[in-house]
């Protein structure tokens, strides 16, 4: 048996931005439907909370994203730097 290849830069990066936009989708569909409710039981039909809630859902998977692709902005993550192999022995 041969050990399986493990996946290339591309098909991370690929796998990375797939990720990012079905949870965006989602995210932002959830807040547009409680925006929807929102204003037809609450605010008389304004269009202003199907709006914001849609910002909202949209702004939190960004946040998530930006997290995966640069995982230094995750609060209480340290990175530390890798010495050069000549100080490493």
């Amino acid at each position: 048996m041969s050990t399986p290849k493990p996946p290339s830069s591309e098909d991370l990066l690929g796998q990375k931005y797939d990720r990012c936009l079905a949870d965006f989708l989602v995210k932002a569909g959830v807040g547009f439907s409680a925006g929807v409710v929102l204003s037809v039981v609450l605010f008389k039909r304004r269009t202003w909370p199907v709006a914001l809630s849609t910002g909202f859902g949209a702004g939190i998977a960004y946040a998530d994203c930006d997290r995966s692709f640069n995982p230094a902005r995750i609060p209480g993550t340290r990175i530390i730097p890798r010495l050069p192999e000549a100080e490493r022995k």
